[in-house]
């Protein structure tokens, strides 16, 4: 198994702006990039704090614009050093995938999603950012 940590954890915004600004003023994160998502409707940001870089925030805008007032956690996910070796180990694993393909972002990256047990997705993710 090629698991290696937690990669993100992304968190559903109705505005982008307004979360980015909240997080890195608030909270006191860095922006580490941004962009639309291959879909051309999605847009993601992900977020870090300066010193750490080992814990990373992924805000999602237009996945859901009916966010309910808890649980606008959308998924954990698992950093991986070889995405295809890992999705074929899922499969062979018959565990229920979200998408039947590896998805790759316009910076490289490349995940897919699947279900925990309990209908959690969770996502295992290739990066191409340092």
């Amino acid at each position: 198994m090629g698991i290696r940590k937690l990669e993100h954890t992304g968190i559903m915004v109705r505005n982008m702006e307004e979360s980015i600004t909240f997080y890195t003023e608030v909270i006191g994160m860095t922006l580490k990039d941004k962009f639309i998502h291959t879909d051309g409707i999605i847009e993601l940001a992900f977020l870090g704090f300066p010193e750490q870089d080992s814990v990373e925030l992924e805000l999602i805008q237009g996945y859901n614009d009916n966010l309910p007032a808890e649980g606008k956690v959308h998924h954990l996910a698992f950093t991986v050093d070889d995405i295809e070796s890992e999705f074929e180990r899922i499969q062979e694993l018959q565990i229920e995938l979200i998408n039947p393909e590896i998805i790759t972002l316009p910076n490289g990256s490349r995940y897919f999603f699947f279900k925990g047990p309990d209908g959690e997705h969770l996502e295992l993710f290739q990066s191409t950012r340092p």
